[in-house]
């Protein structure tokens, strides 16, 4: 969710990391999965299926980015791969090509993931991209879909990590209890999906404040570096953004949950006319309420390399 102050401090990924096809990995996500096929590949809801896709685009994503893998994309990627990021055409062949020139540029390249969460035929996964050693690198959420087990289109959202931030978290650690990445318990999902979903409708959507009141918990962690944590912070962030961009528009494109956590991948327009911003909100929900938030906001450029659009 962007303040006024940061709504254009949004800044693409460097060339090389933006156009890394299905860029991000998780280094601790999923259950490995010993089948390299589609075994266990099974309904939509299955928990089989699901850490199924989480290995796989471990695998996959690890691959290419830190170590120029090929064979990996040729295992798990479908040749008819549906790339959104602007900066890459689509196709399996295009990110092969990537996996060896990025390694080739930055071999120490690393995706340190943070989190990953997977439903239906999506996978989500929150990283902190750093090219070289030492360096803040980027925030990046990605979103696969997978098609008969193996990755078949592909969305991205980057920004710059600032050096500094307005409420004390950084843009990726876990501050409400427990203090963990991994998503809570799966029968949690589909009340924690309706519960987010009618929250960004209120908020978001409908740029209503008392939905604050009603969906957020009294304890609530900010990693937005641009809004004050708490509810005081997002309601004064929000409330001059409203104020800022009367003819706000967010449209909500898809909502991937698991336990809980819930991402919202959604269009931001501030003004008639404007290209917006692409944007990743997620947000943790524990007794009921929402009690953490994360995003990555990327303009939506003039021109790309794919005719997909960004969502």
């Amino acid at each position: 969710m962007p303040p006024t102050s940061v709504r254009r401090a949004v800044v693409a990924f460097v060339a090389s990391t933006a156009m890394l096809g299905a860029a991000a990995v998780p280094a601790l996500a999923a259950p490995h999965v010993a089948s390299a096929g589609h075994a266990g590949y099974g309904a939509p809801g299955d928990p089989a299926r699901l850490g199924y896709q989480k290995d796989v685009a471990v695998r996959v994503l690890k691959g290419v980015f830190e170590r120029g893998d090929t064979e990996v994309v040729d295992r798990f990627v479908r040749p008819d791969y549906i790339q959104h990021n602007p900066l890459a055409p689509d196709g399996a062949e295009t990110l092969k090509g990537l996996a060896v020139s990025v390694h080739q540029q930055f071999p120490d390249a690393e995706y340190d993931i943070k989190r990953v969460i997977s439903e239906g035929d999506l996978v989500l996964v929150h990283s902190n991209v750093v090219l070289t050693p030492g360096a803040r690198g980027s925030a990046v959420f990605d979103i696969f879909r997978f098609q008969g087990g193996k990755i078949a289109e592909h969305w991205d959202v980057g920004q710059a990590v600032p050096e500094s931030s307005v409420n004390g978290n950084d843009m990726f650690s876990t501050v409400s209890w427990p203090r963990t990445e991994w998503p809570g318990p799966g029968f949690l999902t589909g009340y924690n999906k309706k519960l987010v979903t009618a929250a960004f409708d209120q908020l978001l959507v409908k740029k209503d404040l008392s939905a604050i009141d009603r969906y957020w918990g009294t304890e609530y962690h900010q990693h937005n570096p641009g809004i004050a944590d708490g509810v005081a912070g997002v309601k004064s962030g929000l409330g001059a953004y409203f104020k800022a961009f009367p003819q706000l528009k967010v449209e909500p494109k898809r909502v991937i949950a698991e336990g809980d956590l819930v991402a919202v991948h959604s269009h931001y327009v501030p003004a008639p006319g404007e290209r917006g911003q692409a944007i990743v909100d997620l947000f943790r929900v524990r007794g009921g309420k929402i009690v953490e938030h994360w995003d990555v906001i990327q303009d939506v450029p003039e021109t790309s390399a794919n005719d997909n659009g960004m969502f």
